[in-house]
């Protein structure tokens, strides 16, 4: 079978770019299924295209018309989930379970924000505060409205999630009256290419509100202006030349990062063996460790749990780890997959060395396991790998490194205060999530890691099984994260339209600003 052909859609139409930048690989048989190029690709005409055809076209409608273009796209992408759970698959070596977070995930979010956008009406600008008097005459006062931005939100995404990291975005953008310009990770693009395709296909979208950019993203970020915006989802280093571009610092194009996080589970000191808190801990964290085999932004990668209980932590989670199946996710009994390429197989080996110089196996390992039918010079499979530190006051790899794949490591503290201070060693994370029967600790930890974080969930026997997951984002709440995790924010409901408006104070008579509130509808 030939590999296909992907191609970007810009200015309106479907291009294939020249050569092959770059090739999709099949991470079981290690097989070509496509290519991808931008090379040739006019990107500074498909910017100026977006913003006259996309950006006009949103911009006359309102939160409640744009609403039902976000239902149209969720219902065409449901309509053909069938074909994206295969490509899933094929692509990122995905289980079935795996692509049913990805995929969605993305159609989920869309539906919840055609919901959350059909209650704003028919306004057309947001009102962010109640009116406030600036000075002795009571009809004088301001107002802070919230108004669509004239430009167009460049969503660079990563790997993992070519169907969520996208929609996800482009939900909340094409909702703020902001034409979408993405950019998957080319490596999965497959994906995200079938799904526009679709969605251009079903003509439910204005021409110009949504472009797709397969392949390397060339001179794109020289052509962007200050009313454009950046979202950007993956590696820190990757997220440092996208902030520092000269093109975009020269501008002042806002930019929004999503990136590295060394997440952390923690065990309060009165979860007990074989409680309900104890047992949703060790639950939680083999979930983390081998769902999409562990490759996502919020996994789990520091088990930080009392020095008195890091033995029978160890135990526990080593009885389930050493009963997951890993294989071609194509069979039904496969609980894990490999990892999308062999280069990322390669630097979560690098990174378990790191950290095996600092902590001690209790399973898994650094070398490509032996899979029956599966040749592992062409796979890109990872075990799943549980390590514990050896001396917890000198290993500092745990908080430094994190591997993109199904390891992590048991990390013991002595008291509460330690506790808060090991995961601060993080440097700042995406989620946190913390394991207890004591709803005094469990408040307590919210200001002692709070600051650390941009979610915490806290789990104690009421909500044990009940939860929505350690590493699930939920459109409700925000995600993102300061320091490491690159100190963004997006989704948290309306909140997430703020990144897409530009706030502004409303400077008048009271009458004047009661009119003008009465065409916004509350952000609040």
């Amino acid at each position: 079978m030939n590999p296909q052909t992907l191609e970007s859609y810009a200015s309106g139409r479907w291009t294939r770019g020249e050569g092959v930048e770059s090739s999709l690989v099949d991470p079981v048989a290690g097989e070509m299924i496509a290519t991808a190029s931008a090379r040739g690709v006019d990107l500074k005409r498909a910017l100026g295209f977006a913003r006259k055809h996309g950006q006009g076209a949103l911009r006359a409608l309102s939160y409640a018309d744009r609403a039902k273009l976000l239902g149209a796209v969720a219902d065409t992408l449901a309509a053909n989930r069938a074909k994206y759970e295969s490509i899933a698959i094929a692509n990122s070596g995905n289980t079935k379970a795996d692509a049913a977070i990805d995929i969605d995930g993305g159609i989920g979010t869309l539906k919840y924000y055609a919901r959350l956008g059909a209650s704003l009406g028919e306004a057309r600008m947001l009102l962010d505060e109640k009116p406030v008097r600036l000075a002795k005459a009571e009809n004088y006062q301001a107002i802070h409205l919230m108004v669509p931005r004239r430009g167009v939100a460049i969503h660079i995404n990563a790997f993992n999630f070519p169907s969520w990291g996208l929609w996800e975005k482009a939900a909340v953008a094409l909702l703020a009256g902001m034409p979408v310009f993405a950019k998957p990770a080319s490596s999965t693009a497959l994906l995200a290419h079938e799904m526009v395709r679709d969605v251009i296909a079903a003509q439910v979208l204005p021409d110009g509100a949504l472009s797709l950019l397969v392949g390397s993203a060339g001179d794109l970020l020289d052509h962007l202006t200050s009313d454009d915006v950046i979202a950007f989802t993956g590696s820190a280093d990757t997220a440092a030349r996208v902030r520092g571009h000269r093109h975009v610092v020269a501008r002042n194009v806002p930019v929004n990062i999503e990136a590295d996080s060394i997440n952390a589970a923690l065990l309060a000191p009165d979860a007990a063996g074989g409680g309900a808190a104890f047992d949703a801990f060790v639950r939680e964290v083999v979930r983390e460790m081998t769902v999409k085999a562990g490759q996502k932004c919020t996994a789990i990668r520091r088990i930080i749990v009392p020095e008195g209980k890091a033995g029978d932590v160890a135990e526990a989670l080593f009885a389930k780890l050493k009963n997951t199946k890993v294989g071609d996710p194509r069979n039904e009994d496969t609980r894990m997959g490999p990892l999308v390429t062999r280069a990322q197989q390669a630097a979560a080996f690098d990174g378990i060395r790191k950290l095996a110089r600092e902590a001690d196996f209790v399973i898994g390992g650094a070398e490509p396991p032996a899979l029956d039918g599966i040749d592992a010079g062409k796979a890109a499979f990872v075990a799943p790998t549980l390590l514990r530190v050896k001396d917890v006051k000198h290993a500092d790899a745990v908080h430094e490194v994190e591997v993109f794949g199904p390891a992590a490591t048991i990390v013991p503290y002595r008291d509460e205060k330690d506790a808060c201070a090991l995961v601060a060693r993080g440097g700042g994370s995406l989620v946190a999530s913390i394991y207890g029967e004591d709803q005094g600790f469990l408040a307590r930890m919210v200001e002692g890691i709070g600051p650390s974080h941009g979610r915490l969930l806290l789990v104690e026997p009421a909500i044990a099984s009940a939860h929505s997951g350690h590493g699930i984002v939920m459109p409700q709440c925000n995600h993102g994260g300061p320091g490491r995790a690159g100190a963004g924010e997006e989704l948290g409901g309306l909140y997430g339209l703020r990144f897409y408006h530009q706030r502004l104070a409303v400077q008048g008579s009271t009458d004047l600003l009661a009119s003008l509130q009465a065409q916004a509808a509350a952000l609040h």
